[in-house]
């Protein structure tokens, strides 16, 4: 059985996404993570969300863009989210784990705004493939860009 993992593509009018650097690791990601039992998924997107980058949408509206095959044991759940450029530095994250050292460590350890067109080269191979070939996050940019001005 596949695991679902949920979570919200952060995006500004300046064509940029919000990545989040996974610690100990080379790639940058977007928040999400593991939905609990009996959990809506929009609930799990808004608090991976929060807990990975400090960020609290659950006052605005979400575009659904619903489940997709994600690696051969998980599927994605996504949604997206057009918000003002805000310092990406002010994000923080609360989710923790232990390293092989036994050392407390955040699961993000770095944010930033990435332009559309540079995606590919920061993400692991398949959410870039998720987040460039999929989806359009241009397209997508005009779809919430139409819905916030309706």
């Amino acid at each position: 059985m596949k695991t679902l993992s949920c979570g919200i593509l952060v995006l500004n009018a300046q064509q940029e996404l919000l990545l989040c650097h996974v610690t100990g690791a080379w790639h940058w990601d977007i928040p999400k993570g593991g939905i609990e039992p009996h959990e809506p998924p929009r609930v799990a997107a808004l608090r991976e969300t929060r807990e990975e980058s400090g960020l609290d949408f659950s006052d605005r509206p979400l575009l659904d863009l619903g489940r997709m095959a994600y690696r051969p044991r998980k599927d994605l759940h996504l949604f997206a989210v057009l918000t003002e450029r805000f310092d990406a530095g002010a994000c923080h994250c609360d989710s923790h784990y232990t390293d092989t050292w036994g050392r407390d460590r955040p699961e993000m350890d770095g944010f930033e705004w990435t332009r559309f067109d540079r995606v590919h080269r920061r993400c692991a191979r398949h959410m870039a493939e998720v987040l460039t070939q999929r989806l359009s996050l241009s397209a997508l940019l005009l779809q919430l860009q139409q819905q916030t001005a309706a």
